[in-house]
């Protein structure tokens, strides 16, 4: 039986994922020292982190089935929004990533939901951030992932590492290792809100009858 909050939740993660496909072509134009952070981030790195608060909400309440189907939710926005705004390469990468660490999120924080309060959001999000970061960039620039659509030359040259280090590496693994400092930064500061929703969520009548 769908509920009011089924749509709710549904609709909160389909605007996570539109906002955050929208946002991603906007690099953040700053400078931290000598590190130019348009050169790391772009904009979706800071929305997209709320997928996860969203789905560990939803199964915090509705539990994991509930979550898996609002998780398909964004997912089908996912793919619809970044094939029109993206390569098809990048869209397949999006979507992917986005599946795989959104799914093992909901996994993961099943199996420590009766832990302390903040353990299950926090590594759940944390493993699906790895993950979901992993996959995106590798899928998406990678050479061997080619067979999903040209390389992008600009992305494989070699540069410092972070923009300012020695170690010189790809691009793309740079762009990598700043979108997961973000997510992992992210996971920390959206306890807080977690905590409170929490307590608000679980108050109401329908929460009651879901696993805690």
């Amino acid at each position: 039986m769908i509920k009011p909050g089924h749509i709710i939740a549904a609709a909160f993660m389909a605007a996570v994922v539109v906002l955050s496909n929208i946002l991603v072509q906007y690099p953040v134009e700053a400078m931290v020292g000598r590190l130019a952070l348009a050169d790391l981030l772009t904009w979706g790195a800071f929305t997209y982190p709320f997928a996860f608060f969203v789905s560990d909400l939803t199964n915090r309440r509705y539990g994991p089935r509930v979550a898996r189907i609002v998780v398909l939710v964004g997912f089908v926005c996912a793919v619809l929004v970044s094939f029109k705004l993206a390569t098809p390469r990048l869209a397949i990468a999006s979507g992917t990533a986005y599946l795989f660490g959104q799914l093992l999120d909901i996994s993961l924080f099943a199996r420590l939901r009766r832990q302390a309060w903040w353990r299950a959001p926090l590594a759940a999000s944390v493993v699906g951030s790895v993950v979901d970061t992993a996959i995106f960039f590798t899928l998406a620039f990678a050479p061997f992932a080619a067979f999903l659509g040209p390389n992008d030359s600009f992305a494989l040259e070699s540069a410092p590492l972070l923009g300012v280090l020695s170690v010189a590496s790809a691009r793309w693994m740079s762009w990598a290792l700043g979108d997961l400092t973000v997510k992992l930064c992210a996971a920390l500061l959206l306890l807080a809100p977690y905590r409170a929703l929490m307590r608000f969520v679980l108050s109401w009548p329908e929460a009651q009858r879901s696993p805690a």
